[in-house]
């Protein structure tokens, strides 16, 4: 495979037929979505520096002595260098002699804004478009305060006054469009992004919130033209990325494997990377998605996702040695990461050669997270695969504690039921096993080893009838096979979807 960084290679690797379909990537909840915060331009600020004198007022006030005017012009060459607290301190002096001068009311609200003071500065705004209520600037600037003071709706009124005010002005537009979007409300955005994009076309910025924003509210083939339009302003990898989001929701798995490929290759960061090995991995196109993967963890070796993405390549393609290592890098990487664990029981299952080096990660893991059912029962499987019966080091008492542990932590896991069954048959406890095993058998009828243990269990304390019912669902679920690749897979979507949401850990 030749390098990331190199020209695209060509489509062979896609041509396996992709075996899995599945929802978009993204958590396509508007409300969590986060657009791009450089494309908005809230912060409209006046160059309070090119005006001579202090603009009319809305009532009669006192013309300003020549002290206060050169005050006040200080202040503006002030902020106009970025001393915004030396600004803020000189403008305060002014604001008893003239509380109603709009200029003054309005820098001195941008002012503390500029110092991330946004309480401060929202009663200056408000007090500058009471004092002139047809400044599109005056409304846009309050609005993006009380976007930052996390009141949305009084800020989406101040950005549509804005735009009722100037109505043709991209700005205006988008910026009312992002307050939607905020708000998670894509459908009362897109109109306003729209207008803007049509006044102006080049805009990278708003056309990529449009295009995302089409995606969220699967307007796929407007997404599409969109992101489309835009490569043929600029050709960056976000869109090529993008672009593959739209075409696999779209069902389209070929191209969207192409495009991750090709924001891969553009711009090789971590997110670009994991996305186009987990694009492979979920369409099982397992030898290219291990290469990617290892290529990937190489030039970030301290990402988690990526390590745990390597061992869930390996897992799948059944090289469980290099899974576990893998896994167990993740773990280090991550301690805390629940998915990592979940993978690393499933590979050890099949690997137990480093029980050592695993059993001390789900030590680590149930230590850290004591209140973590699954976190018990990993450390307890992990011991008693690790340890088998004939060692002596094997203590059956702890493992039992672990199981019931986990098990008042979350009575409804079958599969912890199961295994403390396993527990008490091994030691041939066979009226203690019966009902882990029926608790087992009601929380999940499908589980097909419960029904074979039980079957046992019923067999070996004379319930030859129970045990023939028992062994014949057993058989049927068994025939069922590809039930069990299916729960792998869709393990594995779990993992990418919650990594793909959470985003790359910064290096």
């Amino acid at each position: 495979m030749q390098d990331l960084v190199g020209r695209r290679s060509p489509s062979a690797f896609y041509r396996s037929r992709f075996l899995l379909s599945r929802v978009a990537v993204r958590c396509y909840d508007a409300k969590a979505v986060v657009f791009r915060q450089r494309s908005m331009s809230w912060i409209a600020l006046p160059i309070f520096a090119c005006l001579p004198t202090f603009a009319a007022e809305p009532r009669p006030v006192a013309k300003p002595s020549p002290a206060l005017e050169r005050l006040f012009q200080e202040a503006v060459a002030k902020y106009n260098s970025g001393q915004y607290s030396e600004a803020a301190a000189s403008l305060e002096k002014i604001l008893p002699k003239l509380p109603n001068n709009f200029e003054l009311q309005e820098l001195l609200g941008l002012a503390y804004s500029a110092q991330s003071d946004d309480a401060k500065a929202n009663p200056h705004l408000e007090k500058a478009v009471r004092l002139k209520p047809t400044s599109t600037a005056a409304h846009t600037n309050l609005a993006a305060n009380l976007t930052r003071l996390g009141k949305i709706d009084l800020a989406e009124a101040q950005f549509k006054k804005a735009a009722e005010l100037d109505p043709k002005s991209y700005d205006t537009n988008h910026n009312l469009g992002e307050a939607y979007v905020r708000g998670g409300q894509l459908a009362k955005a897109q109109p306003f992004l729209e207008q803007a994009q049509k006044i102006n076309p080049a805009s990278y910025d708003n056309g990529y919130d449009l295009a995302l924003a089409y995606l969220l509210t699967n307007h796929l083939a407007d997404a599409r033209r969109m992101v489309q339009s835009l490569l043929r302003v600029k050709d960056t990898a976000e869109l090529h990325n993008l672009l593959a989001e739209v075409e696999e929701k779209d069902g389209n798995f070929v191209p969207a494997a192409n495009e991750f490929q090709a924001a891969a290759h553009a711009d090789p960061t971590e997110s670009n990377l994991f996305d186009w090995a987990s694009e492979l991995l979920l369409h099982r196109t397992l030898d290219p998605a291990v290469d990617v993967f290892t290529q990937a963890t190489t030039l970030y070796p301290k990402s988690a996702r990526l390590a745990i993405g390597l061992g869930m390549a390996y897992y799948a393609r059944g090289n469980y040695d290099d899974a576990v290592k893998s896994l167990l890098r993740g773990a280090d990487l991550n301690p805390a990461d629940p998915d990592c664990y979940l993978f690393l029981s499933k590979a050890y299952n099949s690997s137990p050669g480093q029980a050592e080096d695993v059993i001390a990660r789900f030590r680590r893991f149930a230590e850290l997270q004591p209140g973590n059912a699954k976190a018990h029962y990993y450390y307890a499987m992990s011991l008693w695969k690790g340890k088998r019966a004939e060692d002596a080091g094997l203590d059956l008492n702890q493992i039992e504690t672990l199981l019931k542990k986990s098990l008042a932590l979350d009575p409804k896991s079958a599969e912890a039921h199961l295994q403390l069954g396993n527990l008490y048959s091994d030691q041939t406890k066979f009226t203690q096993a019966i009902p882990e095993y029926e608790t087992a058998r009601k929380l999940d009828p499908d589980l097909a080893d419960v029904r074979y243990r039980l079957g046992q269990a019923y067999v070996r304390t004379g319930k030859k009838d129970l045990a023939q019912e028992e062994f014949a669902v057993y058989q049927k679920l068994r025939e069922q096979h590809l039930a069990d690749l299916d729960k792998q897979r869709a393990e594995i979507r779990q993992f990418v979807y919650s990594a793909k949401d959470a985003g790359a850990k910064p290096e």
